[in-house]
């Protein structure tokens, strides 16, 4: 019975140290090339090692589901998918976040950038509206609860359109702040 309870504890041992070193190891090799990528003296974003780390990411996440850095991992890859414009890609991390993630702090930020996606690189105003209300609906307090609904308004006109309407805007303030101040300024009266 001794040799059995031995033999049981030094297989498990073996085991915890195989999965330690190969996830440490991974972890490692992610952070260096996260810093090789983002480093201040990188030049211009290398694709090809934005790829290989989305592939250790995504391998990483694979192999520990559970994982505290799972979330922040898929997080990142696909940040980095929709900062290179591969909408469908960031589209398709983005859902996966939410499906095994809902409970963690940046699914808000996963919804309203997949409503960002639909409507700045998938060019799907529909989508985009769509995906904007259910952020509103479901994360009403949201820091980026704002920028949703200006989103919203501001859907499909282009940036010579919306300079317009501010500079209109602007013009229409400055014409009613003066019409107060003529308004409030009475004139006086000569004896």
């Amino acid at each position: 019975m001794n040799r059995i309870a031995i033999v049981l504890f030094s297989g498990i041992m073996m085991m915890m140290s195989g999965c330690g070193p190969s996830h440490d190891k991974a972890i490692r090799q992610i952070q260096t090339m996260e810093k090789s990528l983002f480093s201040r003296d990188a030049v211009s974003f290398n694709k090809q090692k934005a790829d290989s780390l989305i592939a250790m990411y995504e391998t990483f996440i694979k192999k520990n589901p559970k994982d505290s850095l799972s979330p922040t991992y898929l997080f990142k890859a696909a940040n980095i998918e929709m900062n290179s414009g591969n909408g469908p890609r960031a589209l398709n991390m983005f859902d996966q976040y939410l499906q095994n993630y809902p409970d963690k702090p940046k699914a808000s930020l996963c919804l309203f950038f997949k409503a960002f996606i639909y409507e700045n690189l998938m060019k799907d105003l529909d989508k985009a509206r769509e995906t904007y209300l259910l952020f509103i609906e479901k994360y009403p307090s949201d820091d980026f609860t704002k920028d949703a609904k200006l989103a919203i308004v501001n859907l499909g006109k282009s940036p010579d359109m919306l300079i317009r309407e501010f500079e209109a805007k602007k013009k229409a303030d400055s014409s009613r702040v003066a019409d107060s101040l003529a308004k409030n300024k009475k004139p006086k009266k000569h004896a």
